[in-house]
Protein backbone atom coordinates (compact mmCIF):
# COMPACT_ATOMS: atom_id res chain seq x y z
CA UNK A 1 0.00 0.00 0.00
CA UNK A 2 1.11 3.80 -0.77
CA UNK A 3 -0.35 6.10 1.97
CA UNK A 4 -2.67 4.11 3.30
CA UNK A 5 -4.10 3.95 -0.69
CA UNK A 6 -3.89 1.31 -3.16
CA UNK A 7 -0.84 -0.26 -4.23
CA UNK A 8 0.94 0.78 -7.57
CA UNK A 9 -0.48 -3.12 -8.93
CA UNK A 10 -4.01 -2.27 -8.14
CA UNK A 11 -2.90 0.84 -10.09
CA UNK A 12 -1.92 -0.43 -12.78
CA UNK A 13 -4.89 -2.89 -13.04
CA UNK A 14 -7.45 -0.11 -12.62
CA UNK A 15 -6.25 2.11 -14.94
CA UNK A 16 -5.19 -0.55 -17.82
CA UNK A 17 -7.47 -2.73 -17.50
CA UNK A 18 -5.13 -5.44 -17.39
CA UNK A 19 -4.26 -7.96 -14.49
CA UNK A 20 -0.62 -7.66 -12.85
CA UNK A 21 1.41 -10.52 -12.63
CA UNK A 22 4.27 -9.07 -10.68
CA UNK A 23 5.20 -5.44 -8.90
CA UNK A 24 8.59 -4.32 -7.75
CA UNK A 25 9.65 -0.54 -5.93
CA UNK A 26 11.62 1.46 -8.00
CA UNK A 27 14.07 4.59 -7.41
CA UNK A 28 12.44 7.97 -6.61
CA UNK A 29 8.97 6.69 -5.72
CA UNK A 30 8.35 4.82 -9.04
CA UNK A 31 7.36 1.11 -9.01
CA UNK A 32 7.62 -1.47 -11.68
CA UNK A 33 4.57 -3.35 -12.30
CA UNK A 34 4.11 -6.13 -14.50
CA UNK A 35 1.41 -6.68 -16.49
CA UNK A 36 -0.34 -10.22 -17.50
CA UNK A 37 1.17 -11.49 -20.82
CA UNK A 38 4.57 -9.72 -19.96
CA UNK A 39 4.02 -5.58 -20.45
CA UNK A 40 6.11 -3.71 -18.01
CA UNK A 41 4.93 -0.42 -17.27
CA UNK A 42 6.25 2.54 -14.56
CA UNK A 43 3.64 3.32 -11.52
CA UNK A 44 3.76 7.31 -10.81
CA UNK A 45 2.38 8.99 -8.45
CA UNK A 46 2.11 12.94 -9.32
CA UNK A 47 3.72 15.13 -7.16
CA UNK A 48 1.08 17.95 -7.15
CA UNK A 49 -2.73 19.33 -8.64
CA UNK A 50 -2.81 18.81 -12.49
CA UNK A 51 0.55 16.87 -12.09
CA UNK A 52 -0.26 14.02 -13.33
CA UNK A 53 -2.71 15.55 -16.53
CA UNK A 54 -0.15 18.02 -16.83
CA UNK A 55 2.26 15.01 -17.83
CA UNK A 56 0.37 12.92 -19.80
CA UNK A 57 -0.55 15.45 -21.80
CA UNK A 58 2.94 16.46 -22.57
CA UNK A 59 4.20 13.28 -23.52
CA UNK A 60 1.35 12.88 -25.84
CA UNK A 61 2.31 16.36 -27.82
CA UNK A 62 5.62 15.37 -27.36
CA UNK A 63 4.68 11.71 -29.14
CA UNK A 64 2.24 13.54 -32.09
CA UNK A 65 5.45 15.13 -33.32
CA UNK A 66 6.88 11.55 -34.44
CA UNK A 67 10.31 12.48 -33.69
CA UNK A 68 12.09 11.35 -30.79
CA UNK A 69 10.06 9.09 -28.78
CA UNK A 70 8.88 8.97 -25.67
CA UNK A 71 7.27 6.06 -22.90
CA UNK A 72 3.40 5.16 -24.01
CA UNK A 73 0.87 7.03 -21.57
CA UNK A 74 -1.20 3.57 -20.91
CA UNK A 75 -3.81 5.35 -18.43
CA UNK A 76 -3.97 8.21 -15.90
CA UNK A 77 -6.23 10.01 -13.34
CA UNK A 78 -5.53 12.74 -11.25
CA UNK A 79 -2.70 11.20 -8.60
CA UNK A 80 -1.48 8.73 -10.91
CA UNK A 81 0.02 7.86 -14.41
CA UNK A 82 1.23 4.49 -16.04
CA UNK A 83 3.27 4.38 -18.77
CA UNK A 84 5.41 1.52 -20.37
CA UNK A 85 9.02 0.83 -19.24
CA UNK A 86 12.11 1.54 -21.04
CA UNK A 87 14.52 -0.81 -20.85
CA UNK A 88 17.88 1.35 -20.75
CA UNK A 89 21.47 0.30 -22.26
CA UNK A 90 24.73 2.46 -22.45
CA UNK A 91 25.14 5.86 -24.30
CA UNK A 92 26.58 5.79 -27.79
CA UNK A 93 27.55 8.19 -30.51
CA UNK A 94 25.81 7.68 -33.11
CA UNK A 95 22.50 7.42 -31.33
CA UNK A 96 23.44 10.74 -29.82
CA UNK A 97 23.56 11.99 -33.72
CA UNK A 98 20.45 11.03 -34.17
CA UNK A 99 18.89 12.11 -31.07
CA UNK A 100 19.91 15.34 -32.13
CA UNK A 101 18.29 14.85 -35.64
CA UNK A 102 15.13 14.05 -33.87
CA UNK A 103 15.48 16.98 -31.63
CA UNK A 104 15.41 19.32 -33.97
CA UNK A 105 12.45 17.89 -35.54
CA UNK A 106 10.61 17.49 -32.26
CA UNK A 107 10.96 21.30 -31.92
CA UNK A 108 9.95 22.01 -35.27
CA UNK A 109 6.76 20.82 -35.52
CA UNK A 110 5.57 24.15 -33.43
CA UNK A 111 3.31 25.70 -30.77
CA UNK A 112 0.76 27.78 -31.28
CA UNK A 113 2.16 30.69 -28.97
CA UNK A 114 5.42 30.91 -26.39
CA UNK A 115 3.91 29.28 -22.93
CA UNK A 116 1.21 27.38 -24.86
CA UNK A 117 0.36 24.13 -22.66
CA UNK A 118 -0.04 20.91 -24.52
CA UNK A 119 -3.62 20.03 -25.59
CA UNK A 120 -5.58 18.70 -22.68
CA UNK A 121 -2.70 19.55 -20.06
CA UNK A 122 -3.32 22.40 -17.69
CA UNK A 123 -2.25 26.15 -17.27
CA UNK A 124 -1.00 25.47 -14.34
CA UNK A 125 1.72 23.19 -14.58
CA UNK A 126 5.27 21.97 -12.89
CA UNK A 127 8.63 21.63 -14.14
CA UNK A 128 10.14 18.91 -11.50
CA UNK A 129 8.58 19.62 -7.86
CA UNK A 130 8.24 23.76 -8.84
CA UNK A 131 4.67 25.10 -10.08
CA UNK A 132 4.97 26.64 -13.68
CA UNK A 133 2.06 28.69 -15.05
CA UNK A 134 1.54 28.20 -19.12
CA UNK A 135 0.58 32.05 -19.78
CA UNK A 136 0.67 32.16 -23.95
CA UNK A 137 2.74 35.58 -25.36
CA UNK A 138 3.75 36.52 -28.85
CA UNK A 139 6.95 38.20 -28.04
CA UNK A 140 9.53 35.68 -26.60
CA UNK A 141 11.56 38.03 -24.64
CA UNK A 142 8.93 39.53 -23.03
CA UNK A 143 7.15 36.12 -22.32
CA UNK A 144 10.83 34.59 -20.73
CA UNK A 145 10.75 37.80 -18.54
CA UNK A 146 7.58 37.60 -17.51
CA UNK A 147 6.91 34.31 -17.07
CA UNK A 148 9.96 31.94 -16.92
CA UNK A 149 12.07 34.59 -15.20
CA UNK A 150 10.66 36.73 -13.14
CA UNK A 151 8.39 34.62 -11.42
CA UNK A 152 10.87 32.68 -9.82
CA UNK A 153 13.74 35.59 -9.34
CA UNK A 154 10.74 37.11 -7.15
CA UNK A 155 10.35 33.51 -4.80
CA UNK A 156 14.16 33.70 -4.33
CA UNK A 157 13.96 37.36 -3.12
CA UNK A 158 11.10 36.84 -0.99
CA UNK A 159 12.08 33.43 0.77
CA UNK A 160 15.73 35.57 1.08
CA UNK A 161 17.53 33.48 -0.99
CA UNK A 162 18.41 35.88 -3.05
CA UNK A 163 20.50 39.00 -0.83
CA UNK A 164 18.89 42.44 -0.81
CA UNK A 165 19.93 44.11 -4.03
CA UNK A 166 20.97 41.04 -6.10
CA UNK A 167 17.76 40.61 -7.53
CA UNK A 168 18.31 44.13 -10.18
CA UNK A 169 21.10 42.50 -11.71
CA UNK A 170 18.78 39.71 -12.88
CA UNK A 171 16.43 42.05 -13.41
CA UNK A 172 18.59 44.21 -15.61
CA UNK A 173 19.52 41.21 -17.88
CA UNK A 174 15.19 41.26 -18.08
CA UNK A 175 15.11 44.41 -19.09
CA UNK A 176 18.05 44.24 -22.09
CA UNK A 177 16.12 40.67 -23.27
CA UNK A 178 15.20 42.32 -26.27
CA UNK A 179 18.74 43.32 -27.62
CA UNK A 180 20.25 40.05 -26.29
CA UNK A 181 18.07 37.36 -26.97
CA UNK A 182 19.24 37.24 -31.24
CA UNK A 183 16.88 36.82 -34.04
CA UNK A 184 12.93 36.17 -33.58
CA UNK A 185 12.60 32.33 -33.58
CA UNK A 186 8.81 30.33 -33.82
CA UNK A 187 7.63 28.87 -30.89
CA UNK A 188 9.04 25.63 -30.69
CA UNK A 189 7.45 22.48 -29.46
CA UNK A 190 9.72 22.32 -25.66
CA UNK A 191 10.26 19.14 -23.64
CA UNK A 192 10.69 21.96 -21.21
CA UNK A 193 12.57 20.08 -18.99
CA UNK A 194 15.94 18.60 -20.55
CA UNK A 195 18.36 17.79 -18.14
CA UNK A 196 20.33 14.18 -18.43
CA UNK A 197 17.83 12.55 -16.30
CA UNK A 198 15.16 13.06 -18.46
CA UNK A 199 16.84 11.92 -21.42
CA UNK A 200 16.85 7.76 -21.56
CA UNK A 201 19.37 5.71 -23.82
CA UNK A 202 17.09 2.89 -24.46
CA UNK A 203 18.75 -0.44 -24.98
CA UNK A 204 16.97 -0.52 -28.61
CA UNK A 205 19.14 2.06 -29.70
CA UNK A 206 16.55 5.16 -29.29
CA UNK A 207 16.70 8.08 -27.20
CA UNK A 208 13.61 8.75 -25.45
CA UNK A 209 12.37 11.58 -23.70
CA UNK A 210 10.72 11.36 -19.94
CA UNK A 211 9.35 13.75 -16.91
CA UNK A 212 8.55 16.47 -19.27
CA UNK A 213 7.50 20.66 -18.50
CA UNK A 214 6.26 21.07 -22.12
CA UNK A 215 4.61 24.04 -23.93
CA UNK A 216 5.93 26.14 -26.55
CA UNK A 217 9.20 28.22 -26.21
CA UNK A 218 12.66 28.72 -27.97
CA UNK A 219 14.29 26.14 -29.02
CA UNK A 220 17.52 27.01 -27.52
CA UNK A 221 16.36 26.47 -24.07
CA UNK A 222 15.94 22.69 -24.54
CA UNK A 223 19.64 23.09 -25.95
CA UNK A 224 20.89 25.36 -22.81
CA UNK A 225 19.18 22.86 -20.41
CA UNK A 226 21.61 19.83 -21.99
CA UNK A 227 24.53 22.50 -21.44
CA UNK A 228 23.54 22.89 -17.94
CA UNK A 229 23.64 19.63 -16.25
CA UNK A 230 25.81 17.82 -19.03
CA UNK A 231 24.62 15.18 -21.76
CA UNK A 232 26.59 12.23 -22.55
CA UNK A 233 27.90 12.84 -26.13
CA UNK A 234 26.79 16.43 -25.84
CA UNK A 235 28.69 17.41 -29.06
CA UNK A 236 27.27 14.72 -30.88
CA UNK A 237 23.96 15.88 -30.18
CA UNK A 238 24.44 19.23 -31.39
CA UNK A 239 26.06 18.49 -34.53
CA UNK A 240 23.01 15.79 -35.40
CA UNK A 241 20.90 18.67 -34.53
CA UNK A 242 23.14 21.78 -36.37
CA UNK A 243 23.22 18.81 -39.38
CA UNK A 244 18.73 19.16 -38.94
CA UNK A 245 17.90 22.58 -38.37
CA UNK A 246 21.26 24.88 -37.48
CA UNK A 247 21.04 27.01 -34.80
CA UNK A 248 21.14 31.24 -35.46
CA UNK A 249 24.48 32.95 -34.87
CA UNK A 250 25.39 34.27 -31.19
CA UNK A 251 23.30 30.93 -30.18
CA UNK A 252 26.19 29.87 -28.42
CA UNK A 253 27.11 32.79 -26.27
CA UNK A 254 23.01 32.91 -25.66
CA UNK A 255 23.03 29.97 -23.68
CA UNK A 256 22.95 31.57 -20.64
CA UNK A 257 20.22 33.71 -20.86
CA UNK A 258 18.00 30.00 -21.44
CA UNK A 259 19.65 28.70 -18.33
CA UNK A 260 18.69 31.73 -15.97
CA UNK A 261 14.77 30.13 -16.12
CA UNK A 262 16.27 26.84 -14.74
CA UNK A 263 19.08 28.11 -12.32
CA UNK A 264 16.32 30.37 -10.61
CA UNK A 265 13.79 27.44 -10.66
CA UNK A 266 16.40 25.16 -8.54
CA UNK A 267 17.41 28.09 -6.51
CA UNK A 268 13.68 28.06 -5.40
CA UNK A 269 13.87 24.15 -4.66
CA UNK A 270 16.83 23.86 -3.68
CA UNK A 271 18.51 26.82 -2.36
CA UNK A 272 21.49 29.42 -2.84
CA UNK A 273 24.05 27.48 -4.66
CA UNK A 274 21.80 27.78 -7.85
CA UNK A 275 20.81 31.62 -6.93
CA UNK A 276 24.76 32.22 -7.34
CA UNK A 277 24.80 30.86 -10.07
CA UNK A 278 22.10 32.70 -11.73
CA UNK A 279 23.73 35.65 -10.75
CA UNK A 280 27.35 34.90 -12.17
CA UNK A 281 25.32 34.10 -15.44
CA UNK A 282 23.64 37.24 -14.93
CA UNK A 283 26.68 39.66 -14.74
CA UNK A 284 28.12 38.42 -17.95
CA UNK A 285 25.40 39.55 -19.96
CA UNK A 286 24.92 43.02 -17.33
CA UNK A 287 27.69 44.86 -19.65
CA UNK A 288 27.64 43.01 -23.28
Amino acid sequence: MVNGGESPGAVAARLTGRPVSAERAGPGGLAEVTLAGGTAVVVKRGDGPGAVRAEAAGLRWLAAARAVPVPEVLGHDERWLVTRLVRTGRPDAGVATRFGRALAALHAAGAPAFGAAPPGGPRDAWIGLAPMRNEPGTDWPHWYAEHRVLPYLREAADRGILRPGEAAVIERVCERLPELAGPPEPPARLHGDLWNGNVLWGADGQVRLIDPAAHGGHRETDLAMLHLFGCPYLDRILAGYQEAAPLTYGWARRIGLHQLFPLLVHAVLFGRNYAEQALATSRNFADM
